[in-house]
C-alpha cells in the first residue's frame, strides 16, 4: 500500500486502534515547559503515579524567564511562581530539566534541534503549539493540551484521532531579499488563519528541498497559523547532516541504522493526499502583516486591502485596522515603527542572526526605535560571542539579551507598550500578544533589521541593495 510520510509515521505508532474511537499513539519524545505542566504533574500527584519514560520526557524553562539579568531572582512573581514550580515538579518525579544558568537553556523548539533530541520518524508532542517546528526533520510533532501531558506522563501515549493530509508544494527560487519566514507568511495570507484545519501538511517541492534546516524549523513552526494539526518535511541529506555528531543523535552502528530507517521515510510515489495545493517560489517577495491575525498578510510593497479586495468579512477587517491604527488601501512603506523584536521559536537560531549581522554590519539603528536581539538558546548565545556577532550587534544599537521567548508573548518582563508599533520575527500577531496594545507586525528577520535601521518599514531588498 503506498503511504505518504505522515501515514507511515503514525501507523508505526499505533498501540491500539478501534474503529470510531481515537488511535492510542505512542510518543518518542516529550517536550515539556514551565507554563503547560504544573497541573498535569497535580493529576499524577494526586493519583500517586510517576512519570513513565523519563528518559524521554525533558523540560526547560523559557516562556517566563527573563532576557536581562538572568542570574538574579525572576522580578515578575508570577513568572517566578511557575519556574519554581516546574523546578520542584521535575525534581520531586526525576525529569531531566534545564533551567536557567544550564548550558542547555532555551526555547523548546531551539535546544530539541540543535542536541539531537528530535530526529526523524519520531512522534512529539509538546503543551505548547508550535511543537510542529519538530516537523522540519520528518517527525510527527503537534502541540496538546494539560490532559494530554497527563496521558503521556502517565503512559508514554495519547488518545488521537487520526487526521486528514495535505500536500503543499513549492517549486521555484527563492527570490532576492526573500526567506522562509515570507515563504510561510505567504502561504498564510493565501490560505488564511483556519485554511489547513484539520489536516497535517507536507510541504515539498523544490523551493522546500533547496532550504536549510533551520529555514525549514521556521516554515513548519508556523503551520499551526493556518489551522493545522503540524506540518512535516521529508528528512533527506540535508536533515541527516545536521543531526550527525550532536549530543543525543546516534553514534556508530545505532547511526547506520538509525539512517537505513530515516532514507525509508519518504512518501511514496503512488501516495495519496486528501487536499494537494500548489505554489511558486517566483511569486513570493517579501512579506509582513497588517492585521490581526498572521493570515493577514500583504507583500510589502502592496497597500493593505480594502472591503472589495479582502478575503475576509469587512467586520473582521475594520476591526484589526482599528485595533493596529491603520487605513483601508493604505501603504506600510515608510510608515514608522517604536520597536524591533527578532527571536521567537520561528527566528531565533544562529542562521537568522547570522543573515541580521551581515546586512547591519557596519550602520547604526535609527534613534526613533528599540531594538531587541533575544537568541533561541545559550547554545545560540554561545555561537553568536564565538562569531562576533555580538560585537556587531552592539555597534548598531542593537540590544543583545539572553535566551528565552521574549516578547513573543506578554508572559515575561518583556512587552511591548500599548499603541506602539514592533516589526516582529515571531509568529502571532493577535491582539495583546506582545503586551496589552501592543501593535504587532510579522516579517522576517532581514524585514525586522532594515525597519531596525531606517525607523520605519522599509522593503529589505531596497535598504540592503539586494
Amino acid at each position: 500500500m503506498q503511504q505518504n510520510i505522515f501515514d507511515k509515521i503514525w501507523n508505526a505508532h499505533i498501540v491500539y486502534s478501534q474503529k470510531g474511537y481515537p488511535d492510542m499513539l505512542y510518543i518518542d519524545r516529550h517536550f515539556i515547559h514551565e507554563v503547560t505542566s504544573p497541573q498535569a504533574f497535580n493529576v499524577l500527584r494526586s493519583r500517586s503515579l510517576p512519570v513513565f519514560r523519563t528518559t524521554q520526557t525533558h523540560a526547560t524553562e523559557d516562556h517566563n524567564v527573563p532576557t536581562l539579568n538572568q542570574d538574579q531572582p525572576i522580578r515578575e512573581e508570577q513568572s517566578r511562581r511557575q519556574v519554581a514550580t516546574l523546578r520542584e515538579n521535575c525534581q520531586e518525579f526525576g525529569v531531566e530539566r534545564y533551567g536557567l544558568g544550564h548550558e542547555k537553556q532555551g526555547i523548546v523548539h531551539v535546544i530539541g534541534p540543535e542536541i539531537g533530541l528530535t530526529l526523524p520518524g519520531m512522534t512529539i508532542v509538546c503543551g505548547d503549539s508550535h511543537t510542529s517546528t519538530h516537523g522540519a526533520f520528518g517527525t510527527v510533532a503537534f502541540g496538546i493540551g494539560t490532559t494530554e501531558i497527563g496521558q503521556v506522563f502517565a503512559s508514554q501515549c495519547i488518545l488521537q484521532y487520526p487526521l486528514k493530509t495535505l500536500k503543499l508544494q513549492v517549486d521555484g527560487c527563492l527570490q532576492k531579499g526573500t526567506t522562509a519566514k515570507d515563504i510561510i507568511l505567504y502561504i498564510i495570507s493565501q490560505l488564511s488563519s483556519s485554511g489547513c484545519t484539520g489536516y497535517f501538511v507536507e510541504y515539498c517541492g523544490s523551493l522546500i528541498r533547496s532550504l536549510s534546516m533551520e529555514a525549514r524549523m521556521t516554515i513548519c513552526n508556523m503551520s499551526i497559523e493556518m489551522g493545522a494539526r503540524g506540518g512535516l518535511i521529508v528528512p533527506d541529506d540535508n536533515t541527516f547532516e545536521y543531526i550527525y555528531g550532536r549530543e543525543f543523535a546516534p553514534k556508530g552502528k545505532q547511526w547506520e541504522k538509525a539512517l537505513t530507517y530515516w532514507k525509508s521515510l519518504s512518501s511514496d510515489s503512488e501516495a495519496t493526499y486528501d487536499k494537494e495545493i500548489y505554489f511558486s517560489g517566483e511569486d513570493i517577495i517579501p512579506m509582513i502583516t497588517f492585521g490581526t491575525n498572521p493570515g493577514m498578510g500583504i507583500p510589502i510593497n502592496v497597500q493593505v486591502p480594502s472591503e472589495s479586495t479582502y478575503r475576509g468579512s469587512a467586520k473582521e477587517l475594520k476591526s484589526a485596522l482599528d485595533y493596529m491604527g491603520l487605513q483601508q488601501d493604505q501603504t506600510l512603506l515608510g510608515k514608522p515603527i517604536d520597536y524591533v523584536f527578532i527571536g521567537s521559536c520561528t527566528n531565533s537560531r544562529i542562521e537568522d542572526l547570522r543573515l541580521i549581522a551581515k546586512n547591519i554590519k557596519g550602520t547604526k539603528k535609527a534613534a526613533n526605535v528599540q531594538v531587541w536581539v533575544v537568541p533561541g538558546s545559550q547554545q545560540v548565545s554561545k555561537q553568536i560571542k564565538e562569531e562576533g556577532l555580538d560585537q556587531i550587534f552592539t555597534e548598531a544599537g542593537f540590544e543583545l539579551r539572553g535566551a528565552g521567548c521574549s516578547a513573543c508573548l506578554g508572559m515575561n518582563e518583556d512587552k511591548i507598550p500599548a499603541g506602539k508599533y514592533c516589526v516582529s520575527t515571531s509568529n502571532r500577531n493577535f491582539e495583546g500578544r506582545q503586551g496589552q496594545g501592543a501593535r504587532t507586525m510579522l516579517a522576517s528577520p532581514l524585514t525586522a533589521a532594515a525597519a531596525a535601521i531606517t525607523g520605519k518599514i522599509t522593503d529589505p531588498r531596497v535598504c540592503f541593495a539586494l
